[in-house]
């Protein structure tokens, strides 16, 4: 290690609070004054450790005897050989020492979008979750209508959009450099503005065109909507992480779509979310070729003859059990 010296004092995420340059060994650490480095930490000594050369004119930190000592990896101990990298908790105080000619990382290209920061994605962003409620409260609503409900819904869905871009923008604030409300705020309102067309673009084109397998499925695409939304919320805290993040989105969509898939065959026998489209049109929307009266009356005698016979099936295993029984009662 080359002189000068560099002693880091890090945050839980590793992010560097405080940097103090010192010129040469040895470096003694605590909370007097006498010390080079001074700790603001009252579970430290005054006279906590030193940063010194041994036998062996490898940089170590020693233990000057401290009550709450020295821990390297979880572990107390009482001399530590330093390297540059190696993180040591004195107290509640993590540090690290580096030379001045300890290398650095090369360079990261910058990718943030500095002008897409602050007011203008969080105001698109509450419009958008404003927007996606109110539509999906009054498409659904069957009442006559209320003024107060529609306002119950506004503020129950900007608050709950607030309380989750503001849990984001604290694990940004902890594991990245900045809060970053608005982007939190405009992912959400985004990924509910995609959810919003998907349910409104996929019943028109079932209807339209007689796709059903787009609305029995469609709670499958939500939840590939949903992972799309952990993904950018991930990335915005840890740009240059993109991989890990997507396969860890990819895996929470597999096994999501295993559960539907699973709680619908145990609810319903079926794979699908719903037998039949919920949604119908005017007739004017369909562009599929219409059935005739004798196509419908065919198919349906066909479902007829299906249902009689396993009617009929189920009757006669039911009248094989009765005889069975009536025999077993003769034999007593």
């Amino acid at each position: 290690m080359k002189a000068p010296y560099f002693v880091e004092i890090l945050a839980r995420n590793g992010d560097v609070l405080h940097r103090h340059k010192v010129s040469e060994l040895p470096i003694r650490i605590g909370r007097s004054y006498d010390n080079e480095i001074i700790l603001d930490d009252a579970h430290s000594a005054a006279s906590h450790a030193i940063v010194e050369t041994d036998q062996h004119n490898q940089v170590v930190l020693r233990d000057l005897g401290s009550k709450n000592g020295t821990v390297f990896k979880g572990r107390r101990q009482s001399s530590i050989t330093l390297d540059g990298n190696t993180i040591v908790r004195l107290g509640h105080t993590r540090l690290r020492v580096r030379p001045s000619d300890f290398p650095v990382a090369p360079e990261i290209a910058d990718t943030t979008m500095h002008s897409w920061e602050g007011a203008t994605p969080a105001t698109i962003g509450l419009v958008l979750i404003a927007v996606f409620s109110l539509l999906e409260t009054w498409l659904s609503d069957v009442e006559p209508f209320a003024l107060i409900r529609y306002l119950l819904v506004l503020a129950s869905s900007l608050a709950a959009g607030l309380l989750w871009a503001g849990v984001w923008a604290l694990a940004n604030r902890l594991f990245g450099s900045h809060a970053r409300m608005g982007r939190h705020l405009f992912i959400l309102g985004g990924a509910l503005a995609v959810v919003g067309v998907w349910r409104a673009g996929s019943a028109v084109l079932a209807y339209a065109w007689s796709a059903e397998s787009l609305t029995r499925y469609g709670n499958l695409v939500t939840l590939g909507i949903a992972c799309a939304m952990i993904f950018f919320h991930l990335i915005t805290i840890k740009p240059h992480h993109p991989r890990r993040f997507l396969i860890a989105a990819t895996v929470m969509l597999l096994a999501g779509s295993g559960l539907v898939v699973l709680s619908n065959l145990q609810g319903t026998g079926r794979a699908a979310d719903e037998l039949y489209m919920s949604v119908l049109l005017p007739p004017d929307v369909r562009y599929s070729d219409n059935r005739s009266v004798d196509q419908f009356m065919a198919n349906a005698a066909k479902l007829k003859a299906g249902a009689d016979a396993a009617r009929a099936h189920a009757v006669k295993d039911g009248a094989d059990g009765d005889d069975g029984e009536e025999d077993d009662s003769s034999g007593d």
